[in-house]
């Protein structure tokens, strides 16, 4: 993949069901930039923690199989993957036990400090190669990339998640119904939220979008429209 027409990093914060993902893939793509899924590394963590029979809330263990974990994440938005010891593991850490560990697992500072030294790499790696890249999480803006030249919080009415959370459920196969995606999203709001180590919150300086009535092409336009006032997006003339 060459150079795109993205330059920088665009980072992409806020919690589950208000379209980040789907939109950071979309927007990376469009742009020719890199994508990394910074959620899909801590939910990799969550199932080594949860096959090694360690408990999430056990916060030295999880450390501990933490370092032991060989995790290579890809940034590729048409295929992005998770691979986790040798096994691509993009699909099985979408389920619901993973989903019950990754907050306690992503709360643990060892775990987080382990992450964000990977997701600083892979960042410069993509702007060296591509030129841009696009991350998505819970504390990019803040943490991860603080310097990002365009940082978006994006929010949505909780009802609203819950109903594309399990709609993307649906969609894979995935046992779920709004009432228990709703309880599963306000938990891990709180959790995430509150957890003491990088907690979800919008960073000072990011723009705020909310995605409630928004579907994922009025995103998506939204999103490549704050790019191009940024004076992000550099299209090449002739050729």
């Amino acid at each position: 993949m060459g150079h795109g027409e993205l330059r920088g990093v665009v980072a992409l914060d806020g919690p589950s069901g208000t379209g980040k993902s789907s939109a950071a893939r979309r927007l990376a793509a469009a742009l020719g930039a890199r994508y990394l899924d910074t959620g899909a590394m801590y939910r990799a963590i969550a199932l080594a923690v949860l096959r090694a029979g360690v408990d999430p809330e056990d916060a030295e263990r999880v450390a501990e199989v933490a370092r032991a974990a060989a995790l290579e994440q890809g940034d590729d938005p048409e295929r992005s993957t998770t691979v986790l010891d040798g096994a691509d593991v993009g699909a099985e850490i979408r389920g619901p036990e993973v989903t019950l560990a990754v907050s306690p697992v992503s709360a643990v500072p060892q775990v987080r400090e382990l992450l964000v030294a990977r997701q600083r790499a892979i960042i410069a790696a993509a702007l060296a190669e591509a030129g841009g890249i696009v991350v998505e999480g819970r504390d990019i803006g803040t943490v991860v990339a603080p310097d990002a030249g365009l940082k978006v919080y994006l929010t949505a009415d909780a009802q609203a998640r819950a109903q594309r959370r399990a709609r993307q459920d649906s969609a894979s196969g995935r046992a779920s119904t709004v009432d228990a995606t709703l309880a599963d999203v306000r938990r891990r709001d709180s959790y995430d939220s509150t957890r003491a180590v990088s907690p979800l919150r919008p960073a000072a300086d990011a723009v705020e979008l909310d995605t409630t009535s928004l579907d994922l092409k009025g995103v998506l336009a939204a999103l490549v429209d704050l790019v191009e006032r940024r004076g992000l997006r550099v299209v090449a003339v002739g050729g």
